[in-house]
């Protein structure tokens, strides 16, 4: 007996299919955007290709016939929780290694008198780029992979795209790219883990949006190799970059490698309320 290529045993159209279909609407709101932009020489703001993610999300969602609260999860007080502590497991996962490297006198920090505009600004940057790689790499891709292949299998996939986006950041050379690829690859296990555990991209976003925010635009480390105006301006103190993370960020240093480790198996171990 043939297998229909097109349509599962539940005649509905397959988890493959609709991956590409993402990838069409995305090009098809996309294109004409970056056409204008590279007409009047601008750059797509983060803030727009979020937008478009998210349109594009929607739009495939609604194509699908099924209800925002599988992409999204159930928006109510429980997802408003786990975006809180998504945003608190972010934030320890960036002050633990800066506390460790502050402790054994290896950076110090000064103020950074920032206005508040340029303050607003780094938020909103880092919700942007939350919102944007989140619905892009946890949502909807993500769960159609994890319907046709399972769990782990997505993962690893939806892992290898999210570092093959960042490959070309600033500063990826040397022992920075070898520590910044692995810190990059385990971190999207994570996000996804906490997709898993919780069925709601809440704890994703929060996570994603509070690690960087942290580490950039409170401690005023670089995110991803990029240099960022935050509260505090650090001041390295002769530790080796391959350690700390140097200008690019705790992402390509091995304290920060370590608490990713660290993190990635408390997600794992964890067991939500409701699950029990």
């Amino acid at each position: 007996m043939s297998t229909n290529p097109f349509l599962n045993s539940e005649r509905q159209l397959r988890n493959g299919w609709w991956i590409l279909i993402f990838f069409l609407v995305l090009a098809a709101m996309l294109m004409p955007v970056l056409l204008v932009a590279q007409q009047h020489s601008m750059d797509v703001s983060i803030g727009l290709q979020a937008v478009i993610v998210v349109l594009a999300s929607l739009f495939c969602q609604w194509l699908r016939r099924k209800p925002l609260a599988e992409l999204l999860g159930k928006f109510d007080v429980r997802w408003l929780k786990e975006l809180g502590l998504g945003g608190l497991i972010g934030s320890a996962l960036m002050l633990f290694p800066a506390l460790i490297m502050w402790i054994f006198g290896w950076v110090h920090w000064q103020w950074n008198p920032i206005g508040f505009s340029t303050l607003a600004s780094v938020v909103f940057l880092f919700a942007g780029v939350a919102v944007a790689e989140e619905l892009l790499f946890r949502g909807f891709i993500f769960q159609r992979l994890i319907a046709g292949l399972g769990e782990w299998p997505a993962q690893l996939i939806l892992a290898g795209y999210f570092l093959l986006t960042h490959l070309n950041n600033p500063g990826m050379t040397g022992d920075a790219k070898i520590l910044a690829e692995i810190n990059i690859f385990l971190a999207s296990l994570i996000f996804g883990l906490a997709f898993i555990r919780t069925k709601s991209l809440a704890m994703p976003l929060g996570l994603h949006f509070m690690a960087n925010l942290m580490q950039g635009g409170i401690l005023g480390f670089g995110v991803s190799g990029t240099d960022q105006s935050g509260l505090l301006k650090p001041i390295f103190a002769g530790a080796p970059e391959w350690l700390t993370g140097g200008q690019f960020g705790l992402e390509a240093g091995a304290l920060g490698l370590f608490f990713v480790v660290v993190t990635l198996a408390l997600v794992y171990m964890w067991k939500p309320s409701w699950e029990l």
